[in-house]
């Protein structure tokens, strides 16, 4: 690996490169590379000048002491210098995807004001076609936007390999558009998206010389990240720089090309249909094994949630109520809630709270008078393994009750019997056995 790499406000611990603050230290164009987080660029005014009444933040250059020049001529320097270095040196520069954050005003009297915030110091191109053209950075949005989901566009760049090895580390902040709505990938590579198709990671194209915007990434030591990013760098100096397919070159086919074409097309196509059959596959075993959450998950969006699917698999209609769970059938009715927890035991809060709401209904003679008690103690724990996962008094209160309390191994094998059997006689047999059960249910053999 060799070369000069500089970064700017990104800690990356490596001998090879060296770190600068943006706005002094040695010029951009005289590296090959610059890795650059444009994050605390705008730290220089967010922190010393305050916002007026419109929420703007402004510095007037007839009263602030050349602030506002020398900050707007050190843009323009460091502009220049990033120009050079992307067209005339045919460099790299990596900068993490930021939001343009807040800008500051540079008011001049008897002149309009110049507008400064994170990225004022990129160089423009102009990328065109016959159809659209592509005005960087003047068309460009970063929106912040924050997420995990990131969908690889499978380009083969060095940079999209970098982020590959970082998956499930890349947290995004913002997203790339443009004003226009040009295709992007018209002009520029895009390496990574979000899953709604927003740009989260791109390469754009600077003569010879090109900008990669990447996501930052968590919980990776700069080190690591380091030697990954400079590896994506040196690796980008050998790969062919992006240039778009003019619409006349078709007309000048290669032996052998239509054939590989059509191979290619019936491939994608039988790649299409292979996806669609996977998807339809899995979709039909997630339906299949989403009783076994009974056995592991725990919370009421999940675990009660998974208990209910576990009912209904055994025929009963499990209605939306005040209570828990309100199970209903020909054999008859009955009030659940079910409990999960990593301790060994349940304790008796689920059980005073079914035994609250049996006695609602059995007072006010709507509702069922059975309760019946789900509990998943020691939910880390083979279930075959776990001991008694109740306590005696929870115990006690369910045979004096009749209620039935039934732990999630046990419900599991009752579901797996219901699935096997497919019989609506033998359906009916296991839904009476539950509802005729007072204390520990031991019925599913």
């Amino acid at each position: 690996m060799t070369g000069r790499f500089l970064a700017i406000n990104w800690e990356l611990k490596h001998p090879e490169v060296g770190e600068e603050g943006f706005f002094e230290g040695p010029s951009f164009a005289s590296f090959d590379a610059l890795l650059i987080d444009p994050n605390p660029v705008s730290d220089l005014w967010v922190y010393d000048v305050p916002p007026e009444k419109d929420g703007v933040r402004r510095t007037y250059t007839d009263s602030d002491r050349g602030f506002g020049r020398t900050l707007s001529r050190l843009m323009a320097k460091r502009r220049a210098e990033a120009a050079d270095l992307l067209h005339k040196a045919s460099g790299i520069i990596v900068c993490r995807l930021r939001p343009r954050g807040e800008p500051l005003e540079v008011m001049a009297q008897g002149a309009p004001g110049e507008r400064i915030d994170r990225y004022s110091w990129l160089p423009t191109v102009s990328l065109v076609d016959r159809h659209h053209q592509l005005t960087f950075p003047a068309n460009s949005r970063f929106l912040p936007r924050c997420g995990k989901d990131v969908v690889f566009k499978g380009t083969g760049d060095p940079f999209e390999d970098y982020l590959h090895e970082f998956k499930g580390r890349i947290l995004y902040r913002a997203v790339y558009q443009d004003l226009l709505s040009t295709p992007i990938s018209h002009f520029a590579t895009v390496l990574a998206c979000n899953k709604v198709g927003d740009v989260i990671a791109l390469q754009i194209p600077f003569d010879e010389g090109r900008l990669v915007l990447l996501p930052p990434l968590e919980g990776v030591s700069p080190a690591r990240e380091a030697a990954a990013l400079l590896k994506a760098v040196s690796t980008a100096v050998l790969h062919p720089a992006f240039a778009p397919k003019p619409d006349w070159l078709p007309a000048y086919p290669l032996p052998g090309e239509d054939a590989l074409r059509d191979e290619l097309s019936s491939l994608t196509s039988r790649r299409e249909k292979l996806n669609l059959k996977v998807e339809e596959v899995a979709s039909r075993l997630e339906e299949t094994t989403k009783y076994n959450r009974i056995l592991y998950s725990k919370g009421r969006f999940t675990f009660l949630s998974a208990v209910a699917d576990s009912f209904r698999a055994l025929g009963f209609t499990v209605e939306k109520s005040n209570y828990d769970l309100l199970l209903r059938s020909n054999e008859g009715d009955a009030i659940g809630t079910a409990s999960a927890s990593e301790e060994a035991m349940i304790g008796l809060g689920p059980y005073r709270r079914l035994l609250d709401w049996v006695d609602r209904a059995r007072t006010e003679g709507e509702g069922p008078n059975k309760g019946i008690l789900v509990v998943s103690g020691s939910r880390e724990l083979d279930p075959k393994r776990r001991p008694t996962q109740f306590t005696p008094d929870v115990l006690r209160g369910c045979k004096s009750q009749g209620f039935c309390l039934l732990t999630t191994y046990e419900l599991y094998k009752l579901v797996r019997q219901a699935l096997e059997e497919k019989d609506k006689k033998a359906l009916a047999t296991l839904r009476r056995k539950l509802l005729e059960s007072d204390g520990e249910f031991r019925g599913s053999g």
